[in-house]
């Protein structure tokens, strides 16, 4: 067996920093070694250390959300790599870019019963773009060269739409580390200041009689569009602007970051999740022709929204060359990139674009506005701590260029009710591929990583439970996020559910409420952050500003009550009942 060769480590490593790649979420191993040490001496590599892999690995995601870049993990061998799944799996369904290390012991030692040994080939499954083990680096100029080769490919394949992760298994045979101790190997000076392959792609566009049919089905019509979770800021502006020739509406879910810097008169619509609740509009606003870009949306109302309307033609943009339709009424999946496909269509529209009818787009604004307006006021006369006022709050203290990253369940649901269009310029971020509650801590953090303004973490209690490790990324790195912590102690979203009707108060308690009863403020100062328990909206509003202004770690948790909230919320979609049935809307809704 050929000796391990550490300068071909280092080549390779080189290669993955040349090719694009800056921070590498890294956990402590032996087999993991030879990585480890050329990580840490490459001068281009950023390198952030974690304890808990699983932790790691979201941290990672968090980074690469934020930076738009491809991130790195390394882990040693065994279920180290094994828990870098759920991470893994976002990653693939959110198309995010990371280039996943596992060290793996050699292929001699596998099924001879050596420890710490799983099988890694293919560990993740089709939850990546590509996978592959590695040789064994020797000195040999083919395998040097077939290393740098695979480094330049695997990060052109995370970053190429759709983007994802791509899985490198690492086997290394001992000795781990030179036996003359390890000195630092500089990048090879004989090489360009670029990675030994790279991969060029460009978005399709779509052929002129593509755009004459699809101008066709768009033209004249009342129609929407609506858009998912994407965060491609070049999309905004043309599709704002595609959506104002057409005369349709843009129901943006806040993940499509179309919220975030609105202006006067744009038709943006904001409050869907609450108004399409109600029957008789949704009836109303039936469309003929819906146009879709980017994941499929979190509103349930809306989902059910669509699925409802049978005679609308339903047409899909999608650049990553997905389905994402899972009601199956999509009548035509176009597979261009989206800002292509928007500029296409302005531009065949010409001088004279043909709109839909005549008062479509301005009655969903006049009843957005005025469901808008209804939750304003409810809220306005209400003292109690309430889950849904905290975006409401948030949408009024986030300075401009803030991130608020959301976590799974109610938060999600809550953020899309009550954070209104805003001319302020907010980020948004969720880990909506596989909605899992976990590792949303470590992505927060990630985020707050990649620098610039101020990243607030919205949370549940169960899910800040299930990644309460994150928090050591804090403290090492003196990291400054502000979490905002909803504790109604257990899983506040069964209460929705029919889960909470169908069974006695003991059964559900016991496998959907699962009350905990944890104390998180020693938790949070084990970190090195500090706790507030705050009990009224002054006191919330007095904490957010002195946290934002003291930085590091904060976290501040709003009590409330599982079964009061679900009142709470039924209250709130009263008031906009009401205020839709008022009379000066005869005639205008029902």
């Amino acid at each position: 067996m050929a000796e391990l060769s550490h300068a071909t480590v280092a080549a390779f490593v080189d290669d993955l920093v040349r090719a694009g790649v800056r921070h590498f979420s890294v956990c402590p191993g032996s087999r993991s070694t030879p990585l480890a040490l050329a990580i840490a001496a490459h001068p281009g590599a950023k390198l952030w250390m974690h304890l808990d892999e699983r932790s790691a690995a979201f941290f990672g995601l968090g980074l690469a959300k934020a930076s738009r870049s491809p991130v790195a993990l390394l882990c040693s061998s065994g279920t180290a790599a094994a828990n870098f799944a759920p991470a893994v799996a976002e990653a693939f369904l959110a198309h995010v870019p990371l280039v996943v290390l596992t060290a793996d012991r050699p292929q001699l030692l596998h099924d001879s019963g050596a420890l710490q040994t799983i099988d890694q080939t293919r560990l993740y499954g089709s939850h990546v773009k590509w996978s592959v083990t590695l040789p064994e680096p020797d000195n040999s100029p083919e395998v040097s060269r077939y290393l740098r080769a695979v480094a330049g490919r695997a990060v052109g394949l995370a970053r190429e739409r759709p983007a994802g992760p791509v899985h490198l298994n690492c086997p290394f045979s001992e000795p781990l580390v030179p036996k003359d101790g390890w000195v630092a190997i500089p990048p090879d000076p004989g090489l360009a200041p670029r990675p030994s392959v790279e991969l060029e792609t460009a978005p399709r566009a779509l052929a002129a009689d593509q755009v004459e049919r699809l101008l066709d089905e768009l033209s004249g019509r009342r129609g929407v569009i609506v858009c998912g979770p994407q965060d491609d800021p070049g999309l905004i502006e043309p599709l704002l602007k595609l959506a104002e020739a057409l005369g349709f509406p843009v129901l943006a879910d806040p993940l499509s970051q179309v919220r975030g810097g609105a202006q006067d008169g744009q038709p943006i619509i904001d409050a869907y999740d609450a108004f399409l609740r109600h029957e008789p509009v949704a009836q109303e606003l039936a469309p003929e022709v819906v146009l879709r870009f980017g994941a499929y949306p979190t509103s349930k109302p809306l989902q059910t929204y669509l699925e409802r309307c049978l005679g609308a033609r339903m047409l899909v943009v999608d650049g990553d060359d997905g389905w994402p339709e899972p009601s199956h009424r999509g009548a035509i999946f176009i597979h261009a990139g989206e800002r292509n496909v928007c500029e296409a269509v302005l531009q065949a529209q010409g001088a004279a674009p043909t709109r839909s009818p005549s008062g479509w787009l301005e009655q969903w604004q006049t009843i957005n506005r005025r469901t808008r307006s209804a939750i304003e006021e409810h809220l306005a006369k209400q003292d109690e701590l309430f889950e849904g006022q905290v975006f409401a709050e948030l949408a009024r203290l986030l300075p401009d260029q803030a991130a608020i990253y959301v976590g799974n369940s109610m938060p999600i649901r809550d953020l899309d009710t009550f954070f209104p269009a805003s001319e302020r310029t907010v980020r948004f971020f969720g880990n909506r591929g596989a909605s899992g509650i976990d590792g949303v801590v470590s992505s927060a953090l990630g985020a707050a990583a990649a620098g610039g303004n101020r990243v607030v973490l919205v949370i549940g209690d169960v899910s800040f439970y299930h990644d309460s490790n994150g928090l050591l990324a804090a403290r090492r790195y003196g990291l400054d996020l502000t979490v905002v912590l909803l504790n109604n102690d257990g899983g506040g979203i069964f209460s929705f559910l029919p889960q909470a009707t169908a069974m006695n108060g003991v059964t559900f308690e016991l496998l959907f409420g699962t009350p905990h009863g944890l104390d998180f403020a020693p938790i949070v100062q084990a970190y090195g952050g500090r706790h507030q328990l705050i009990r009224s909206w002054p006191e919330f509003r007095s904490a957010f500003g002195a946290a934002g202004d003291r930085g590091g770690l904060t976290v501040i948790e709003v009590p409330t009550e599982r079964r009061r909230n679900v009142t709470a919320h039924e209250a709130v979609w009263e008031a906009v009942v009401a205020c839709l049935q008022a009379p000066q809307l005869a005639g205008e809704v029902v």
